[in-house]
């Protein structure tokens, strides 16, 4: 499928493929920001990915914080590349983007204290990274 088929799909809370586990949010992310600047990309997903949760019966599921810091981290991993890539590529290049660890976090648990990826403020409001990093 395109983006812009990916997009469309999405955006009519179909799930692109058929499928919507984590790498397939992964790869709509890729697909809105290949498409769109960040700023527009974040907002026409978080509000595509409301919509289909809520399509979905799951209106409780979507997740500000998780959201957001994954079309942050998406976006500067498709800067750090140099080139424009296709998905198979960036997929290639960034595995640890495409697992999700409910236990851990994925991701996530290197820039996020778990109290504050479980807290209420999360689920509705972006909360900055409150873990130290250490590169």
């Amino acid at each position: 499928m395109t983006d812009n088929e990916i997009i469309e799909q999405f955006e009519h809370s179909r799930a692109p493929g058929g499928s919507f586990h984590h790498a397939d949010h992964i790869r709509v992310v890729f697909a809105y920001l290949s498409r769109y600047s960040t700023l527009d990309a974040l907002q026409k997903f978080s509000a595509a990915l409301q919509r289909f949760a809520a399509a979905q019966g799951e209106p409780g599921l979507y997740h500000e914080t998780i959201t957001w810091a994954y079309v942050f981290l998406i976006h500067e991993r498709m800067l750090g590349a140099g080139r424009p890539q296709s998905w198979e590529e960036f997929a290639a290049e960034n595995p640890d983007l495409l697992s999700w660890e409910r236990a851990t976090g994925g991701i996530l648990a290197r820039y996020y204290l778990p109290d504050t990826l479980n807290s209420a403020l999360a689920r509705i409001a972006f909360v900055l990274p409150d873990k130290s990093i250490t590169r």
